[in-house]
């Protein structure tokens, strides 16, 4: 089936600024939960998803572990120094990484910038886009530590731009089941849980899996095509191990519903799965761009934040639950005064 090809346009609303969120709820649980069914709409709690979810049913969490992926430090250069600031955004290999640096305009080649802690690196290239190429001093695992001691929570611009990330931030930002580092933005749908929901869950027979995808940064880049079919996708790695696919072809073959905690989830089920909906175990990168008209062969339920206009998400989110759909669920969102964003609310939608 081809896809139509849609004015980004039909992606675009106008939220107050006050409806984004800069903190999460607390407890995790107590975020409020956007229920659409074929039905209609229902206002509750993410703390109701026990009740919400039937017996049988699996939750599949994205397990990607944020890194403190934010550098701040100075550039030297014979006697003049600048404050700069890099945000990792992909691992090129074992020294390098590919960065958005402010200011990146001052920046040019073989410059050194030496970052707190004394972590240093020089500029190996500047790509189109505006990206850097970082070659760090050291590399590998001791280059991961010492990201680890100096860096700090990448948050989300629209939020970077209200407030500094804090203490606070390193546990918020972090999802209960994060394990495999590589990250530089959260899975946030899967924010909202806390042991003792996913206890609850457990308790009700709904079953849990998770899969691997490393969030890149370029979940927060503007789609600057005219339309959808203009827009090319960034590349995310992750992986869906044999087991965890068998966990899940299992349920769908007993009637339970797969239910993606979040859209980095979703995209390696969809790019996992055959044409027949069965799942294979899988690794690699994966650029699949999802929008209306997409045939889902997988997926049968989507819990996920409200997302920002014009995005890959929101058209994601309008392919799975069509367009009319997304425009009731938003107006509703907004109307109701929803919180949105990576620290805000969350909508939990099921087609059928």
């Amino acid at each position: 089936m081809t896809r139509p090809d849609l004015s980004v346009d039909l992606f675009d609303f106008d939220l107050p600024d006050d409806l984004i969120a800069l903190r999460p709820a607390q407890p995790r649980t107590a975020a409020r939960l956007l229920v659409s069914r074929q039905a209609g709409l229902r206002d509750d709690r993410i703390a109701a998803l026990p009740e919400i979810l039937s017996a049988g049913d699996i939750l599949v969490f994205n397990d990607t572990k944020v890194i403190p992926a934010r550098l701040s430090g100075e550039r030297i250069r014979a006697d003049t120094t600048v404050a700069v600031e890099a945000n990792l955004i992909e691992r090129i290999d074992a020294a390098v990484w590919r960065v958005l640096a402010r200011p990146g305009k001052r920046l040019r080649e073989d410059d050194r910038i030496v970052f707190s802690g004394g972590l240093a690196a020089t500029v190996e290239a500047k790509e189109e886009g505006g990206a850097l190429r970082l070659r760090f001093e050291r590399s590998g695992a001791d280059l991961d530590a010492a990201i680890a001691e100096c860096g700090v929570m990448p948050l989300p611009p629209y939020i970077a731009a209200r407030r500094a990330a804090d203490r606070q931030d390193e546990h918020d930002y972090q999802t209960v089941l994060a394990c495999h580092a590589g990250a530089v933005a959260a899975p946030t749908a899967a924010l909202h849980f806390d042991e003792d929901l996913l206890d609850r869950l457990a308790a009700k027979g709904i079953g849990r899996a998770t899969v691997t995808l490393h969030v890149g940064a370029g979940t927060f880049l503007p789609v600057k095509s005219e339309t959808t079919g203009g827009h090319v996708m960034h590349a995310e790695s992750g992986m869906i191990d044999a087991q965890t696919a068998a966990q899940i072809n299992a349920v769908k073959t007993a009637g339970g519903r797969v239910i993606s905690v979040g859209t980095t989830a979703l995209r390696v089920l969809e790019t996992a799965a055959a044409d027949t909906g069965e799942l294979s175990a899988w690794k690699g990168a994966t650029d699949i761009f999802i929008s209306p008209g997409y045939r889902f062969k997988t997926v049968g339920g989507l819990l996920t934040n409200f997302h920002l206009p014009r995005s890959t998400l929101m058209m994601l989110v309008a392919g799975f639950i069509g367009l009319d759909r997304m425009g009731e669920v938003y107006r509703h969102a907004i109307a109701e005064r929803y919180r949105f964003y990576s620290y805000g609310d969350a909508s939990l939608l099921l087609p059928s």
